[in-house]
């Protein structure tokens, strides 16, 4: 998944996620995929 990707998606569940801004929901999206198994790359 690329920076681009993961700024997307952030941008859609901004308003369903614990985060004041784009940066933080975009790190909390990284660390699910993360987890998940996906790669984030930049």
């Amino acid at each position: 998944m690329t920076r681009a990707q993961l700024r997307q998606i952030a941008g859609r569940k901004l308003a369903d996620l614990n985060a004041r801004d784009l940066d933080q929901a975009e790190r909390i999206i990284a660390g699910t995929a993360r987890s998940m198994g996906i790669d984030v790359v930049p």
